[in-house]
């Protein structure tokens, strides 16, 4: 729920021993351990946000749950409703319920909760590989290298990313058009397969409220949860190529809608060759804390 990405650090986890939960680098935390048939349970990366899961790291640890329903395939795409914030100081529970497994396509719900709160509910469906009947792709946006562009305050550790331009979406003052284009990449690291696909999923979760925000004076992604209430609804993945994220990509964001308290958004990723690789789209809410409601003066909302 989290529009936040924090620091995705890339040491070992640190215990909180008022709770008893690992807090953990993001390897560590797409690690999942088995509890049952079809079961899981992880913890959570420790990050800059405050008292909320960043919504990307339960996309990618969804994503790694519903890779296990059958092997023999990846998952095509993922479709997530972000119900509930997580806390990241208790476990996440993780059950993944098969819909169906056959020849070529395989699909699941995977669901995250702590206790009796219910967190997310993703729809995923995996994909056998199959041969082209026809092929064809959208082209990269022109821009520079990665190294041409600055690098980030945002990610950390084993995350890298630059936003071309140096555009910094958390500055109210900061306006321009409601596009955005980050390179990012998991440097030093095995990012294929699952991983690969979770890796890159997290990173996809953080600037499409921030983009919705750049035409508009005043406003900006630092004031997320500290005095506007922000966070995804809904969050929808498609993977076209198979994906290695240690490589550079490019988040190509663009927000053609926002209003009535809610923001909409989509993006392109292109591998570092100029390859479509996947796409996404975003629901967002954007308003005023309710009545009562405000986290107060130097804090955060928490989940």
């Amino acid at each position: 729920m989290s529009t936040d990405p924090g620091e995705a650090g890339t040491e070992g986890g640190a215990d909180d021993s008022s709770s008893g939960v690992q807090r953990t680098d993001l390897l560590s935390a797409l690690e999942l351990v088995p509890t049952g048939d079809r079961s899981f349970r992880a913890g959570s990366v420790t990050t800059g946000a405050g008292g909320v899961v960043f919504g990307g790291q339960l996309l990618a640890q969804s994503i790694v749950a519903a890779s296990s329903v059958d092997p023999s395939k990846v998952v095509q795409s993922v479709h997530t409703v972000f119900a509930r914030g997580a806390s990241p100081d208790a476990p996440l529970d993780i059950l993944v319920d098969p819909m169906h497994v056959g020849r070529a396509l395989a699909s699941a719900t995977v669901t995250v909760s702590q206790g009796d709160r219910l967190c997310t509910r993703s729809l995923a469906l995996l994909s056998a590989s199959e041969p082209d009947l026809f092929r064809h792709a959208t082209g990269a946006p022109r821009t520079g290298a990665p190294e041409d562009a600055p690098e980030s305050a945002h990610g950390g550790g084993t995350w890298e990313m630059r936003v071309v331009d140096g555009v910094d979406v958390s500055d109210p003052d900061a306006i321009g058009p409601p596009e955005l284009l980050v390179w990012t990449r998991f440097r030093d690291v095995v990012a294929r397969g699952a991983k690969g696909q979770a890796l890159l999923a997290y990173a996809t979760d953080g600037f499409l409220i921030g983009t919705a925000m750049r035409p508009h004076p005043g406003v900006g992604q630092s004031m997320a949860h500290v005095s506007i209430s922000t966070s995804v609804l809904t969050h929808t993945l498609t993977f076209h190529e198979p994906v290695d994220a240690s490589r550079w990509h490019l988040l190509a964001h663009e927000s053609p809608f926002a209003g009535n308290g809610r923001t909409y958004g989509r993006a392109q990723v292109f591998d570092e060759d100029g390859r479509l690789v996947a796409s996404f789209v975003q629901d967002n809410m954007v308003r005023s804390f309710p009545e009562g409601r405000h986290p107060g003066p130097g804090a955060r909302a928490k989940a």
